[in-house]
């Protein structure tokens, strides 16, 4: 969706057309919440904004966030390093008028039935990066960041995080549970050389965009930003998935929001040529195969990070095909130079070939 008026600006919703009739989980889920939030606001509890990460270019952007209902007694403060499981004990605020702010634009924008706010806005704004304020109506004001691109032909990474940034045994559902839900965010891993990987190529190609695209959940956002940022990753978007029933069925296909999301970034931002970095512990060499097809002209190389037999098992209890038999697949599948390496330091000896004939 777009606004580009001043304001006060038209309101903007996010909820799906009135011919989008949810599934049946979907609206037990919004009778449940309903009754939760009468009662939290009889309580006196009040809609905050946590803002996501935003990215655009310098004629567009795409501002993120999400409307909760907050305890009067809420201290952002006493939310960083918390079990994990903490981050899903949330009150969406759904239906909330906030105003959003960027550059000198504003628009009124109305939160769907998760509280989320997914607006894209007409603005001209310089590349780098730039504040976003949320206003709700009722509550008190929130900034954010949104990421601007300049134009130009360059590069861009659009990273996996699960067992490519950090260590996470996903899709394994026990191990996965653990990391998830129980450990500290300071308690998670990096995988070896990935940081050093991204650094690397944020030096050698200044202005480069990174995204992390992931399966994981919107209410680890802020768990996920200070694992990032804790390893020395170069800060980007992080464009997550919301747990739970939709306006099709009762879960979100995670190939299908990694798809969507890549697909998305290649139209709004067409001037970048993404590598794309995921693992080959789940689906991303089908999804980047995929990616390399359908724009080849958008996508620079493919990097795969090769788990090893025993981290195979890890992530899907059975041992997977031989990690050179689906590097092999993917060399002859996808239309755009590969990598694959166990870590960091041999993806970034693999990607000096691979990106040997890219040029800006």
């Amino acid at each position: 969706m777009t606004a580009t008026s001043t304001p006060p600006a038209p309101t903007v919703t996010t909820e799906p057309s009135p011919t989008q009739r949810p599934h049946r989980a979907a609206r037990v889920e919004d009778r449940v919440r309903a009754v939760v939030s009468r009662f939290q606001k009889a309580r006196g509890w009040r809609p905050r904004v946590e803002p996501f990460t935003g990215y655009g270019s310098e004629r567009r952007v795409r501002v993120l966030g999400r409307a909760l209902l907050a305890n009067p007694a809420y201290d952002p403060a006493t939310t960083a390093d918390r079990r994990g499981w903490r981050y899903f004990f949330t009150a969406p605020a759904p239906r909330e008028e906030v105003r959003v702010h960027v550059g000198d634009v504003t628009v009124d924008v109305v939160s769907d039935r998760g509280g989320y706010l997914d607006v894209t806005v007409d603005v001209a704004l310089p590349p780098g990066w730039h504040d976003v304020t949320f206003r709700p109506a009722s509550g008190e004001v929130a900034v954010g960041r949104v990421l601007v691109v300049g134009d130009g032909r360059r590069l861009g990474v659009i990273s996996d995080i699960d067992d490519t940034t950090m260590v996470t045994a996903v899709p394994r559902p026990l191990l996965a549970a653990w990391n998830t839900f129980v450990r500290h965010s300071s308690a998670r891993v990096p995988v070896p050389g990935m940081a050093v990987l991204y650094q690397g190529i944020a030096a050698a190609t200044p202005g480069t965009p990174f995204v992390y695209v992931s399966t994981g959940a919107w209410n680890t956002a802020a768990n996920l930003r200070r694992f990032l940022q804790r390893n020395a990753y170069p800060p980007g978007p992080l464009l997550l998935t919301d747990w739970g029933p939709t306006n099709t069925g009762w879960f979100r296909s995670g190939q299908q929001h990694k798809n969507t999301s890549i697909d998305r970034l290649v139209r709004e931002l067409p001037d970048v040529d993404w590598l794309l970095v995921g693992d080959d512990g789940q689906h991303d060499p089908e999804i980047y195969t995929r990616a390399a097809r359908r724009h080849p002209d958008h996508v620079a190389a493919i990097a795969i990070r090769q788990l090893t037999p025993a981290q195979q098992v890890l992530s899907h209890g059975t041992p997977m095909p031989a990690p050179a038999e689906d590097a092999d697949r993917v060399r002859r599948d996808a239309p755009v130079p590969t990598a694959q390496g166990a870590d960091g330091a041999a993806l970034a000896r693999s990607l000096t070939e691979a990106l040997a004939g890219y040029r800006r």
